[in-house]
C-alpha cells in the first residue's frame, strides 16, 4: 500500500529523486533557492530606493534597462567562458561577485551614500555576474545526475526561480518597511553563503572538450544552426514570449477591464507566477512523456490559447485563472526545453547553449512587451492580447508542420 501511494504521488507531484540521490545537487538546489529569494528582495529594494531618491517612475524603469543590457550582452560570452574554464570556479567567482555587490549596497546604505548612479552601476554589475553564473550553474547539473533524472531536476529548478520571484519581493518589501534598505541588502549578501557553500563542495567541473582552443561564441551559434531539434526549442519559446506576452498591458487592463487599481495589477502579475510554481510542483505526469518535442508544441499552444481567451474575458477571477493556466503551460514547456538542451547537447556546448537561453528568456519578453504595447496603442488592449494569443497558436502550428523531426523527438534516443 505504501509503495502504491508513493507511486501515485510521483504521478502527480514533482519527482524528488534528484534531491534524494545526489548530495551535491541537493546543496546546489537549496543554495540557489535561498539566493534567488535574496535577489528578489534586492531587486525590489533597489526599485523602491530609486523611487525614493527621484520620485520618477521613468528612473525606476531604467533599473530594468541597466539590468537587461548586460544580461543580453554578456549572456553569450558567459556561456563561452563556462565551456572553457572550470565551471565550479566560475560559479564560485560569479556568486562571490554578486555577494560583494549586495554587501556594497548595504555598506552604502548604512553610510548614507544615496546616489542613483551608484545603484544603476551595481545593478549592471549584478547582471554581469548573473550572465556568468547561470550558464556555469546550469551546465553543472548534467554532471551531477544521470540523464533519466534531468527532467525531474529541471522541474525542481523551475520552482527555484518562481519561488524567488513570489517570496523575495514580498519579503523585501516587509524588511525595507521595518528595518530599512540596508537590512534587505545585508540579508541578500548573507543569503549567497548557501550558494557559495554548495559550489565549494562540488568537485572540479572542467568541460569535456575535444580540443584545447578556447570555446567560441560563434562556434556555439554554428552548432545550434546545424541542430534542428535544439533550434526549435528556442523558436517555440519566441512564439510565446514575443507574440503573446501581455505583461506590459496589465496596468491598463486592471483599470479598463476590471475597474481596479495597483493591487489588481499586482494580482495580474502574480497569477502567471503562481501557475508556474504549480507547474513545477505538479510535474509528476511529465515523467511518462517520451516525445518532448510534441509536449513543447502543445504547451506553447496552451499558453497562446489561454492568453487569447484572457483577452476576451472581463471577469477578474476568470482572467486570473487563465493567466495561471498560461504560467503552468510555460513551465511545462521550459522543463522539456531545458531537458532537451541538457541531454541532446554535448557537454562542451552546454554553457554556450545556456547563454543563448539567457538571451532568449531575457530578450524575448522585452520584445513582447514592446510589440504588445505598440499594437494596443494602435488598436486596443483586447486586440493586442487576443490577437497575440492567436498569432502564437498559428506560429506554433507552422513550426509543428515544419519540424517533423522535432515532433518525433524521443527522450530515449535524443537527437540534437
Amino acid at each position: 500500500m505504501t509503495a502504491t501511494r508513493e507511486e501515485g504521488r510521483r504521478r502527480v507531484f514533482a519527482d524528488l529523486t534528484p534531491l534524494r540521490t545526489s548530495a551535491h545537487y541537493r546543496r546546489l538546489w537549496f543554495g540557489s533557492t535561498v539566493s534567488w529569494v535574496g535577489q528578489g528582495m534586492t531587486t525590489l529594494a533597489i526599485s523602491l530606493q530609486v523611487y525614493d531618491l527621484t520620485g520618477s517612475t521613468f528612473s525606476v524603469g531604467l533599473v530594468g534597462l541597466f539590468s537587461l543590457v548586460p544580461l543580453v550582452a554578456f549572456g553569450l560570452y558567459g556561456g563561452a567562458v563556462a565551456d572553457t574554464v572550470d565551471r565550479r570556479k566560475l560559479g564560485l567567482a560569479s556568486a562571490s561577485g554578486s555577494a560583494v555587490l549586495s554587501a556594497a549596497l548595504a555598506a552604502a546604505a548604512f553610510a548614507g551614500f544615496h546616489h542613483v548612479w551608484f545603484l544603476y552601476g551595481i545593478v549592471a554589475l549584478q547582471a554581469v555576474c548573473a550572465a556568468l553564473n547561470s550558464p556555469a550553474r546550469t551546465a553543472m547539473v548534467p554532471r551531477l545526475l544521470p540523464p533519466e533524472q534531468l527532467r525531474a531536476a529541471n522541474a525542481l529548478n523551475s520552482m527555484i526561480t518562481t519561488f524567488g520571484m513570489l517570496v523575495g519581493p514580498s519579503l523585501g518589501g516587509l524588511i525595507v518597511g521595518v528595518a530599512g534598505y540596508q537590512t534587505a541588502y545585508l540579508v541578500d549578501a548573507l543569503a549567497f553563503s548557501a550558494s557559495l557553500y554548495a559550489m565549494w563542495r562540488l568537485p572540479s567541473m572542467l568541460p569535456d572538450r575535444t580540443g584545447k582552443r578556447r570555446a567560441s561564441v560563434l562556434d556555439g551559434l554554428r552548432f545550434l544552426a546545424t541542430r534542428p531539434n535544439l533550434r526549435m526549442t528556442f523558436l517555440s519559446d519566441f512564439c510565446a514570449m514575443i507574440l503573446a506576452h501581455p505583461r506590459a498591458l496589465f496596468p491598463a487592463v486592471a483599470v479598463l477591464w476590471y475597474g481596479g487599481d495597483a493591487r489588481t495589477t499586482g494580482l495580474l502579475v502574480a497569477a502567471p507566477a503562481v501557475g508556474a510554481l504549480l507547474g513545477g510542483v505538479l510535474s509528476g505526469w511529465q515523467s511518462r512523456i517520451r516525445h518532448h518535442g510534441q509536449a513543447i508544441l502543445l504547451a506553447v499552444a496552451g499558453w497562446g490559447t489561454a492568453i487569447a481567451v484572457f483577452g476576451l474575458t472581463r471577469e477578474l477571477w476568470l482572467g486570473l485563472l487563465l493567466l495561471a493556466l498560461a504560467g503552468y503551460a510555460d513551465t511545462a514547456s521550459m522543463i522539456f526545453r531545458s531537458t532537451m538542451m541538457q541531454v541532446a547537447a554535448p557537454d562542451e556546448m552546454r554553457g554556450r547553449l545556456q547563454g543563448v537561453f539567457i538571451v532568449v528568456v531575457v530578450g524575448g519578453p522585452r520584445l513582447g512587451d514592446f510589440l504588445a504595447g505598440s499594437v494596443a496603442d494602435l488598436t486596443s488592449p483586447a486586440v493586442a492580447i487576443t490577437g497575440g494569443g492567436i498569432a502564437c497558436v498559428l506560429a506554433i502550428g507552422a513550426l509543428a508542420a515544419y519540424g517533423r523531426g522535432f515532433r518525433r523527438y524521443d527522450a530515449h534516443d535524443p537527437t540534437p
